[in-house]
């Protein structure tokens, strides 16, 4: 079964656009396991305008499923991540005033600067994966890098899915190939939804995790939070 690991971001951005703790971010990723979620992901920003470095510092305590923290790796995050030690970093080249994460790695160009953060992580017993496009070359790159996992960024599946076009899974699929020889475990994330993700995991052999944050969120607003991680988890067997 592919594990669904939660992203709690949007309800931080709740909190914070009124102030105070509410809704509180640490009750909210202790009511996602509880309703079976099976991981928790935050993705801090050096701005913080959604989840705060502290947060990370709390959740630490109150995931006891896999805990997951996706970033930029500049200094600041390298900080947060060594001190929390989560199960999983998760590599994102965003800029700082990125709306959300909107490329993979390029792995070939950034291997010196990847191969130096891995090793640090790894050191320190933190399972690293790297965000990146389903191109071939990328996943081999990847692998140069001495990661233990990549993350496919999946918007363009998501975007053509809906559009109708089955035939966008292809590429996702070839990556999903080459990463399994290579013996890199696979991750996917962004835009996936209630209305793709089966489909999107019954085509990607070996499929570990995927991280789901905005579309969950939105759809409890009309289906309920732990009704919709159920129906997650229905999908995901």
């Amino acid at each position: 079964m592919t594990k669904l690991s939660v992203n709690i971001n949007k309800i931080a951005t709740l909190r914070n656009s009124r102030g105070g703790d509410l809704p509180n971010v640490v009750q909210f990723a202790k009511d996602v396991q509880r309703f079976g979620a099976q991981g928790v992901t935050i993705h801090p920003r050096p701005d913080e305008r959604h989840i705060r470095y502290q947060d990370a510092r709390d959740l630490k305590s109150e995931v006891y499923t896999e805990y997951n923290i996706e970033g930029n790796p500049v200094d600041s995050f390298m900080e947060l991540v060594l001190s929390v030690k989560p199960t999983q970093v998760t590599l994102v080249p965003d800029a700082v005033d990125a709306i959300t994460s909107n490329a993979g790695w390029d792995t070939i160009k950034h291997k010196d600067f990847l191969v130096d953060v891995i090793k640090e992580f790894k050191q320190n017993g933190i399972r690293t994966s790297i965000f990146v496009d389903p191109v071939l070359k990328q996943i081999e790159g990847a692998k140069a890098t001495g990661a233990d996992r990549i993350e496919l960024y999946t918007e363009a599946f998501a975007h053509q899915y809906g559009l109708g076009n089955k035939d966008a899974i292809k590429p996702f699929t070839a990556s999903a190939d080459l990463a399994n020889e290579l013996g890199l475990g696979i991750n996917a994330g962004h835009d996936l939804s209630l209305d793709n993700v089966k489909f999107f995991k019954d085509k990607i052999p070996e499929l570990l995790e995927v991280s789901i944050g905005h579309a969950l969120i939105s759809e409890s607003l009309y289906l309920g939070v732990e009704n919709v991680i159920q129906m997650y988890l229905h999908k995901l067997k």
